[in-house]
């Protein structure tokens, strides 16, 4: 009985030690995040609100956790890659108005926030008990009598003494590791449809509050521009996306299964919910991305990756990184959204058997391509020869995957693979059937007769140049659905979006299905 009655006594000091160094370490914790164009940084907050900082020009933003006990965050929205005040407003407001890849990217730097301080108090927790089991045993039988002789009979001051250290212990541990963040400044807060009254009723800004001081007002004009842009964005494409939810397009039949091409998003988010409306439409749980899902492959373009992930959660994702996903940013993401990222060697992703490889070329946002550098032709070249190698020698590989067909002349030529897609060109070219042995291929090609289909799909962003965030398409948009019968391609149909928002579905194009891999 005294030894039950000596381990509660000890798990009540290890949880009583656990819990304060928990919460203390939990609301005293921060996160550094990409959140839209922006660095941030993610602290846990008891005040029940989401709230936004932008920094002294703008005013501060808050809306509604809903989170259990009263949880929230504060976002310290640092600094961007844009070039003025006005463009990264814009900016903001095109990704506010599809949040839910930035809303699930704060959600996970919580969590990661609860786990380690967790895992921080029961160390404490741990350690507490620890030291005072070596302690006692330490102390020896002699010293233990005297002690519980003590405590049975304790004097006032023992008892203050006693209580005192107790607290005392118990803020050290708690505070320990504490990072100085700055102290909150009061703020009052208004609804913004108050202080902008044009606002429409709309659900999320009917819960959103702005703070009230110099910085709303000095900044009206620009918050006013971007509260239009992320209006209009909000009707333009989710009247798209109603649209898509509706149209006719080829669905799988019995046996098949359907694929949905993605390409050049080129950042544009708004288009992910009509993109997932027709693979809805289609019957789609895999995802072909192929790649220039940004503009410069930076770190704070994560928001776009975030929210192809988002928008396709429960799709099979197969994907490689464009010339403009520059860096290792891109691919490091998706590989973190569990994207199968092609990289040369055959794979088997939803019973179908891929090859592919990023674009081996680097282009930013202004220094472009214009395909006559002997550097980068050679990279294509050398990337082309290794997947025709790959493909044929695999004998069992039926699409390949690129970001340019320039990436897959050779491998088209071959015969080795029944389907070659690839983007970059922002325009649909194609489908176009290729027949083995008919032009230059390579001497790892199958027997002759063999036919390969491929097709260069559109910007799934609407992008000119290597740019389409905006509050519209910029021009015509694509995607492509591709149907499978037994792991091996069957027909394709691409649907275009246009600037107008008419939507235009192709006719389903059956493929020629050459004689059976060796």
């Amino acid at each position: 009985m005294k030894s039950l009655l000596q381990a509660f006594l000890l798990v009540v000091l290890g949880v009583g030690i656990a819990i304060p160094v928990a919460a203390s370490t939990f609301l005293n914790g921060e996160r550094e995040v990409v959140i839209g164009a922006h660095d941030a940084v993610v602290s846990p907050t008891v005040s029940g609100y989401a709230v936004l900082d932008f920094g002294p020009l703008l005013p501060r933003l808050r809306l509604p956790a809903d989170a259990p006990a009263d949880l929230g965050v504060t976002i310290r929205l640092g600094e961007a890659d844009v070039s003025s005040l006005e463009q990264l407003v814009a900016r903001d407001a095109i990704i506010a108005s599809q949040p839910e890849g930035e809303i699930a990217a704060v959600r996970s730097a919580v969590v990661s926030l609860a786990v380690d301080a967790i895992l921080r108090g029961i160390g404490f927790g741990v350690l507490a008990m620890l030291l005072t089991v070596l302690s006692w045993r330490a102390a020896g039988p002699a010293r233990r009598r005297e002690i519980a002789a003590a405590l049975r009979r304790p004097s006032r001051r023992v008892q203050m003494g006693a209580v005192a250290t107790a607290l005392v212990t118990v803020a050290a541990l708690a505070l320990v590791g504490a990072p100085d963040r700055p102290r909150p400044v009061p703020t009052v807060w208004q609804p913004i449809r108050t202080v902008f009254p044009a606002l429409p009723d709309d659900e999320v800004l009917r819960t959103l509050e702005v703070s009230d001081g110099a910085s709303t007002a000095g900044s009206r004009a620009i918050v006013e521009g971007a509260l239009s842009t992320y209006r209009e964005s909000l009707a333009f494409y989710g009247q798209l996306a109603i649209s898509a939810a509706t149209v006719d397009v080829r669905s799988a039949g019995d046996g098949e299964t359907t694929a949905l091409v993605v390409t050049d998003r080129h950042d544009n988010i708004s288009m992910d919910p009509v993109a997932r409306a027709i693979a809805d439409r289609a019957g789609a749980r895999l995802l072909i991305d192929l790649g220039d899902d940004t503009s410069t492959g930076a770190s704070w373009e994560s928001f776009s990756i975030n929210s192809l992930a988002r928008e396709f959660e429960g799709f099979d994702v197969v994907a490689v990184a464009g010339n403009h996903d520059s860096g290792t940013s891109v691919v490091d993401q998706m590989k973190d959204k569990g994207f199968t990222v092609l990289d040369g060697t055959p794979t088997t992703v939803a019973g179908i058997r891929f090859i592919g490889g990023s674009d081996p070329r680097s282009s930013g946002l202004t220094a472009g391509y214009n395909g006559n550098e002997p550097d980068n032709i050679s990279a294509i070249r050398l990337q082309d020869q290794a997947l025709t190698e790959a493909a044929c020698a695999d004998g069992r590989t039926t699409v390949a995957a690129i970001h340019s067909a320039a990436s897959g002349r050779d491998l088209s030529r071959s015969g080795c693979v029944d389907l070659v897609l690839s983007g970059h060109l922002h325009r649909q070219v194609g489908p176009t059937e290729v027949v083995a042995g008919k032009a230059d291929s390579s001497d790892t090609a199958a027997s002759d007769g063999r036919v390969t289909t491929t097709l260069s799909t559109g910007s799934t962003g609407g992008a000119v140049y290597a740019f389409a965030l905006g509050s519209k398409l910029r021009r015509q948009a694509q995607v492509t659905i591709v149907t499978f019968a037994e792991g091996r391609p069957i027909g394709l149909q691409p649907v275009s979006f246009n600037p107008g928002g008419i939507i235009e579905v192709a006719e389903y194009t059956p493929l020629t299905l050459s004689p059976d891999q060796r």
